[in-house]
């Protein structure tokens, strides 16, 4: 008995030890796509270079200070200000708001097929390629012959702007097709995360009386909390990173009112031939979006042990 029980904890131990053998694909991924990209974007930042085969000159900190004064920069950074709310805020009120229409109210009455079409339907700009709906927004946004400027000419308004020319224009046209391109995402995940919650909770508040709004406030909204902390997190990294839009649409013009810092960054790399300049763009984003997302974990981490509690 004592020669068994000795030997019992070296068999647990043994058989516990490989599994940190498991985190070494996790670990040699994270290191190869993350850690030493980022490593050499931020050694690339501390040189002037041109790219390619051309010298590389020691600049230190000098293109980190050049950013601090850079009023394009500081332009783009406050169209992502824009973006946040195109891609993260208003998205996400209007995907709570059908989410639970689309799960308290219609299902009800017309059932799961259709809200499943409508969900489907919802969803279908999110999986259209970004140059498809590039072109697609582009022809709707088109001064002259473009569908929202037919419509409005046809309601009697003569006078539109032009929609991706105009300075003071462009930033809401394109943060109007990032509504439409992201609404159907946080509809889906809202849509899936009232699925877990008991139908009899609805009934039961409809029985006592409770209209639709509020059971959207005492049923939906906490039952869902989790998920849209989620939504929030993702769409605001993927506002804060968001390229291809621009790029098709606007390249950043007119004037640099759409310019975003992923394009600007893209800009001086390709366009410019400021490599250094542009990884210094890169690196000062990429220390935003990791503390942007650590505040907001470690925000929902406290959120969820004072429910706890």
């Amino acid at each position: 008995m004592s020669t068994a029980t000795a030997q019992a904890p070296r068999r647990t131990l043994t058989r516990q030890g490989p599994y940190w053998l498991y985190l070494l694909p996790l670990a040699a991924g994270f290191l190869t796509v993350v850690a030493a990209p980022f490593a050499m974007n931020v050694y690339t930042s501390l040189f002037h270079w041109k790219g390619g085969q051309a010298p590389m000159r020691w600049a230190g900190l000098e293109n980190y200070a050049t950013l601090l004064t850079d009023a394009t920069f500081w332009r783009s950074f406050q169209n992502s200000l824009a973006m946040i709310v195109a891609i993260t805020i208003i998205p996400t009120i209007i995907g709570v708001l059908l989410a639970a229409l689309l799960f308290d109210y219609l299902g009800r009455r017309f059932g799961d097929r259709a809200i499943a079409v409508l969900r489907a339907t919802y969803y279908l700009p999110q999986i259209l390629p970004i140059a498809v709906a590039g072109f697609i927004w582009s022809t709707i946004l088109n001064t002259r012959q473009g569908s929202l400027t037919l419509l409005l000419h046809g309601l009697g308004i003569q006078q539109t702007p032009d929609w991706l020319g105009d300075p003071g224009v462009a930033i809401y046209s394109v943060m109007l097709m990032l509504v439409w391109l992201q609404i159907g995402y946080p509809v889906v995940i809202f849509m899936s995360a009232l699925q877990r919650v008991d139908p009899e909770l609805y009934e039961a508040a409809e029985l006592d009386g409770a209209g639709w709004w509020r059971r959207f406030q005492a049923i939906t909204i906490p039952q869902i909390r989790p998920e849209i902390f989620v939504v929030v997190l993702t769409a605001t990294i993927a506002a804060l990173k968001v390229f291809a839009p621009i790029l098709i649409l606007t390249g950043g013009g007119p004037e640099n009112s759409t310019v975003v810092p992923s394009y600007y960054a893209y800009r001086n790399f390709f366009e410019l031939s400021r490599v250094g300049y542009g990884s210094t763009i890169a690196t000062v984003m990429s220390i935003v979006i990791f503390i942007v997302a650590t505040a907001m974990l470690a925000w929902q981490h406290r959120e969820s042990r004072k429910e706890g509690r």
